[in-house]
């Protein structure tokens, strides 16, 4: 565990948040939420109803919305309930010319993202940026020094960096990552060589668990079968003492589940919420 004393002035701070990478999906319908559910009832029902106080918005990776989009989940939802955001698929993936794959400037990329998101930031209900980049990221001086790059564009938003190839997996990387204020991502993904290990660790003071499921065809199945997966209670109660772990040296852990498939993050995120109320 990369720990180091001075996260334990947080330790009288305990706040765990729990939901998931999303909530508005048509196969929640009649599994999470009741047959008759409108689209634009969900997010209140997420929070009302299933007792979920953060969601993680994964529409952004597809499409920057307009502000007006953000302002209306604040209109939906309580004055205490937050949201993290995932990028862009211009900051984490398509940040390379596909024909010398030298860096692009993405200043305007950026610049539109933030815009975005300003809703969220002014009203203080965005918890962090999630940047989730691809497999074919490696730990090179010019991606590190993207980090930084990334790490400057989001001023004093928490970052959150998820790596998903296994060369990230070192104690050099986590020390990039504290040393310059960047959030590590915990993933909880198939065992599978070449992508990342579970490894409950922290190198800010936000602590951010990930779980993604463990299909094993992970490297063919489509998105919507990747991500098709149920936790037993077993598994889920495996990670109980590494998030209440996390939890004593920081100020908030947030916990998400990326098992969207038919509702199964809800069930599994609900599930983990009630293991918590019982330690």
């Amino acid at each position: 565990m990369y720990l180091e004393s001075f996260f334990c002035f947080a330790c009288r701070y305990k706040m765990i948040k729990i939901g998931t990478s999303g909530f508005s999906f048509p196969d929640w319908i009649g599994t999470a939420y009741p047959s008759h559910i409108t689209k634009g009832d969900m997010l209140p029902f997420y929070e009302r109803e299933l007792g979920f106080k953060i969601t993680e918005i994964n529409a952004t990776y597809y499409a920057i919305p307009s502000q007006k989009s953000f302002e209306g989940m604040i209109r939906k939802t309580s004055p205490d309930f937050e949201f993290t955001v995932k990028a862009h698929k211009s900051l984490t993936h398509e940040i390379r010319d596909k024909r010398t794959r030298k860096l692009i400037n993405n200043n305007d990329a950026f610049d539109h993202f933030l815009f975005a998101i300003k809703p969220l930031q002014k009203e203080g209900r965005l918890s962090a940026i999630l940047a989730q980049f691809p497999y074919s990221f490696h730990p090179t001086k010019e991606n590190y020094d993207y980090l930084l790059f990334f790490k400057e564009k989001t001023k004093d938003i928490p970052l959150v960096i998820e790596f998903r190839n296994f060369s990230w997996h070192s104690k050099n990387s986590l020390s990039f990552l504290k040393e310059h204020g960047i959030g590590y991502c915990i993933v909880d993904e198939p065992k599978l060589r070449g992508l990342m290990p579970y490894n409950p660790t922290i190198t800010t003071n936000l602590g951010y668990f990930r779980f993604h499921g463990r299909n094993s065809n992970w490297f063919k199945a489509s998105l919507e079968e990747r991500y098709d997966y149920l936790y037993t209670p077993e598994e889920l109660r495996a990670f109980l003492s590494d998030i209440t772990f996390i939890d004593h040296y920081v100020p908030a852990t947030i916990v998400m589940f990326n098992n969207c498939h038919a509702g199964q993050a809800a069930r599994n995120a609900l599930e983990i919420m009630d293991m918590l109320k019982d330690i």
